[in-house]
């Protein structure tokens, strides 16, 4: 049983690898053909943009004057120890794994871009109509693969959660 546990570890830790990996390539190439705040638009509602975000999602706490680059940092860190910790722990139940990787992968490539930058890059920018009123011009706040991971990541566990008690019932 602990070979069949350590394997499936490795699984998730390797899927955790390959977003961290895929996000800091994007990131890279971003950094080397992009300055800070060219776009280039791909469709009607798609940029690629370079973006730093020195705050966390939505640019939460952005012109906070420094102090949070550690404390994100710090929590990205503990996130971290604390999903590879439950991935051990339930490295068989797959949809739940596969949420954590997500997890631990765009958390450790943010804390990367924190770490080495001092900011988070962010290319990605969705922009429709329909949002004006809550983003100017419709622009969704710019976001990276390491954020996408995140998303992803919580929304696997939120139908994690609603399967594991509608199996209870």
């Amino acid at each position: 049983m602990a070979k069949a546990s350590s394997k499936g570890m490795l699984t998730w830790l390797g899927l955790a690898f390959l977003i961290l990996l895929l996000d800091q390539i994007s990131k890279g190439l971003i950094l080397v053909f992009y300055r800070l705040g060219d776009a280039t638009p791909v469709t009607s509602f798609f940029n690629l943009v370079r973006v730093h975000n020195t705050g966390a999602a939505f640019s939460f706490l952005a012109n906070a004057g420094g102090w949070q680059r550690w404390f994100f940092m710090a929590i990205g860190v503990g996130a971290a120890i604390f999903i590879v910790w439950m991935l051990r722990a339930h490295a068989g139940q797959r949809l739940f794994a596969f949420s954590l990787s997500c997890l631990l992968g765009g958390a450790l490539g943010n804390v990367i871009d924190r770490m080495v930058h001092g900011y988070v890059v962010d290319m990605l920018d969705f922009h429709f109509r329909w949002l004006t009123p809550l983003f100017p011009g419709g622009h969704f706040p710019s976001f990276n693969l390491a954020d996408t991971a995140i998303t992803i990541g919580a929304i696997g566990l939120i139908l994690d959660e609603i399967l594991r008690v509608r199996r209870s019932r």
